[in-house]
């Protein structure tokens, strides 16, 4: 396959920043794919066309780090080992999202319609439900076990087909750009309600600001679904190698029950941040945006 050829886990691993590259490229031919075959249901076709795209680099990096439990390390040194594979595995994410913000915040409203109807109408659904909870415990509760819920997703969708979690991943990472996209389209067309450049200059913070909104507590929550994914991509791999009962199968469980433990906790730490920091930070940010319309 051409993608597959693009990259191997090692380079990957050795340069992991360059999957950002190969995020927007699998991201953008999904939308041009999408739109021009498929325009009825593009929200949808977009998604499928970027997991294509990221199969290969996302199975073989799991292969290889189930390669790595199967070499005399010790724990510490396999968790170091797997947190190459989890840079890999961020960056490909973040490169998705910045690509599906940017071409949700440019392209034409009526192609909007299409393309991201499908995320646009699971932001809808959300937002009430966490309106009803007005205690912030009674609000990190849902998000907690609604994140716990998707975690579990991700990693029996890795035990199941090896890298089954990417679909997951992807389409968290749509919804996520549809998110910042929206913000960024409002406060553009904020600025082009009001006239002068300098009032236009001051929305071109709305990208970066609608970013790290989501990123706070965004980048935690994908990592603990990531780390839970791959758990269950190097329980896969050993179940198809047949090695029940012995020492190396013992260790490849132990080592994925380790990742599992450390993926609740990234969890738990990002279900507080959405609660407890992301609000307290853009509290103090909308201020200057909103001083852009004065």
């Amino acid at each position: 396959m051409v993608f597959e050829s693009l990259t191997t886990p090692m380079a990957a691993e050795m340069r992991p920043w360059q999957m950002i590259l190969l995020g927007i490229l699998y991201s953008s031919l999904g939308v041009m794919l999408g739109l021009w075959v498929f325009r009825d249901y593009a929200s949808l076709i977009m998604v499928f066309i970027t997991v294509m795209g990221c199969m290969p680099i996302m199975y073989n990096t799991i292969k290889y780090e189930e390669e790595k439990d199967e070499e005399d390390f010790p724990e510490t040194t396999l968790l170091k080992e797997h947190w190459k594979a989890l840079e890999v595995f961020m960056f490909l994410f973040i490169g998705v999202t910045l690509s599906l913000s940017l071409w949700y915040a440019f392209l034409p409203q009526d192609l909007l319609s299409n393309l991201f109807s499908a995320q646009a109408a699971t932001i809808q659904q959300i937002n009430p439900v966490t309106g009803r909870f007005t205690g912030p415990f009674n609000l990190f509760t849902l998000i907690f076990f609604n994140n716990f819920k998707v975690m579990l997703f991700c990693l029996l969708f890795s035990f199941l087909y090896g890298f089954g979690a990417i679909f997951i991943l992807v389409w968290n990472a749509s919804v996520i750009a549809t998110a910042i996209g929206i913000f960024l389209r409002s406060n553009i067309a904020s600025a082009a309600m009001h006239a002068g450049l300098d009032k236009a200059a001051c929305y071109f913070q709305a990208f970066p600001i609608g970013l790290s909104r989501y990123i706070i507590h965004g980048i935690p929550e994908i990592l603990a679904y990531f780390i839970a994914g791959l758990a269950g991509g190097i329980i896969s791999v050993a179940v198809i190698k047949h090695t029940f009962g012995t020492r190396k199968f013992e260790k490849v469980v132990i080592d994925a029950a380790d990742l599992i433990m450390i993926a609740l906790f990234v969890l738990i730490v990002a279900a507080f941040l959405e609660v407890y920091v992301t609000p307290g930070v853009f509290g103090s940010v909308t201020p200057v945006l909103s001083a852009c319309q004065a």
